[in-house]
């Protein structure tokens, strides 16, 4: 099986990029209302380009074909959102890690506290993180999990933080030898079929197609 293709470069006009957990919900008697949560939460997303030059089109129908045929996936990322808000300025993270050594948004995860904390470390001192940031935990190419974290936090002098994560991490399938990273992290996806829309015409040049989550154990 090929490696997983991440997001081409390319003028992105509208992203979607959303936490789906399956659930129902039955309207009891005395207007009480009873949900109940079932299967794997996962995550859904769309892209829409700006305006395309003939070879930016090249590129996203390469993309598109490439990850639409048979067992191929992306790398899917909020593209509003690549790294952590305090450092979006457009460029990717850099820095120094506070035990030394150049930092590129990953990291190591320390320890496990439970499905909805980890502590991770290898950051720069300081590192600041707030509501609505992503960090993605990778126990290896095709095993990955994609997380908002919900309560801001800040690396300690040793460049250690505890983060406050959702969803649930899969604690059968990730251990404290995974690894976390906060630059472009992402989530292994697949084009949703029939969604590819890429008309060439001087009215319309713009691309579109949605990803639905897939999950390798």
């Amino acid at each position: 099986m090929s490696s997983p293709i991440p997001l081409p470069d390319l003028p992105w006009k509208e992203c979607s990029f959303d936490p789906i957990s399956p659930s129902d919900v039955s309207m009891m008697e005395g207007r009480r209302a009873e949900l109940a949560a079932f299967g794997t939460p996962y995550w859904v997303a769309s892209f829409r380009t700006n305006f395309l030059t003939p070879a930016q089109y090249g590129i996203i129908d390469a993309f598109t074909m490439k990850v639409s045929s048979r067992g191929t996936q992306c790398l899917a990322h909020d593209v509003f959102r690549p790294r952590p808000i305090a450092y979006d300025n457009g460029r990717p993270l850099s820095g120094v890690k506070a035990g030394g050594g150049a930092f590129n948004g990953d990291a190591d995860l320390a320890s496990i506290s439970d499905s909805r904390h980890i502590v991770v470390s290898g950051l720069p001192a300081g590192f600041t993180l707030v509501e609505g940031d992503y960090v993605e935990v990778r126990q290896s190419e095709r095993v990955r999990s994609l997380h908002r974290i919900v309560e801001d936090a800040v690396a300690s002098a040793a460049g250690v933080v505890t983060l406050s994560i959702l969803f649930d991490l899969d604690l059968q399938h990730f251990t404290a030898a995974a690894t976390a990273h906060f630059e472009k992290p992402s989530t292994l996806m697949a084009i949703d079929p029939g969604s590819v829309s890429a008309p060439k015409s001087w009215g319309n040049r713009e691309a579109f197609f949605s990803a639905t989550e897939v999950f390798f154990s």
